[in-house]
């Protein structure tokens, strides 16, 4: 009697909660609309079948060891490894569509986030713009080229989070944020100085990858 009591128990206590962390390679079957979602775009150098690709100049981009760095108990990690050649445009209409189905299934915007790294920071940048929603959390890591400046079309939505590194030839994202008039709810920006160039996110350094992650978990927009 009393185990069956205690497992009564357990099971009211726990049935309700949705148990986070875990990293998706593609989007979710199941949504549960009180946990969290952070989509991470990789760089152009993964696209393709190679998870790990070597850079002449930048060394050896760890997308597995990104993702497990980046993955954390408090939200669920969709990392998807993009195939060659992958249009940026049409790519971001297909990652604004699966944040739709996350709004409608329940997900409250401010519970998904957008994280990107260089061409990954692009098309995050992209399906912001295509959803404008003033809510949605961004990450741009080195992404901020004078391109995406000049590109008045993409004015990026939500609560950004920008980090560039200092040795990099791709800086700042004030000059994008400047242009964003009205849809930037909230803007952050770090610089790390590593010495590393691009090639300081292949790997999930600590200089990165820790304000991220606290970025990411924060209790209320900064």
């Amino acid at each position: 009697m009393l185990k069956e009591k205690f497992f009564i128990i357990f099971t009211l206590l726990f049935s309700s909660f949705s148990y986070g962390g875990e990293i998706f390679d593609s989007f979710p079957d199941k949504i549960n609309s009180s946990d969290k979602y952070v989509f991470y775009s990789h760089g152009l150098i993964v696209e393709g079948t190679d998870p790990t690709p070597v850079h002449e100049r930048w060394g050896q981009f760890n997308f597995p060891a990104i993702k497990e760095e980046l993955a954390d108990s408090s939200y669920h990690l969709i990392a998807t490894h993009r195939p060659a050649k992958t249009h940026p445009f049409k790519y971001a209409e297909q990652l604004a569509k699966q944040v739709t189905k996350l709004l409608k299934k329940g997900v409250p915007a401010s519970n998904i986030s957008l994280v990107g790294f260089s061409r990954g920071g692009f098309i995050a940048a992209i399906a912001s713009s295509n959803l404008k929603n003033m809510d949605i959390n961004v990450v741009i890591l080195a992404a901020c080229t004078s391109g995406l400046a000049e590109r008045a079309k993409i004015a990026i939505y939500g609560h950004l989070f920008s980090v560039y590194e200092t040795s990099d030839s791709v800086g700042s994202c004030d000059d994008v944020v400047a242009r964003s008039v009205g849809t930037v709810s909230s803007y952050k920006e770090i610089s790390t100085s590593t010495g590393k160039e691009h090639g300081a996110f292949f790997t999930p350094r600590k200089e990165w990858i820790v304000p991220v992650k606290a970025w990411l978990k924060r209790k209320k927009p900064q």
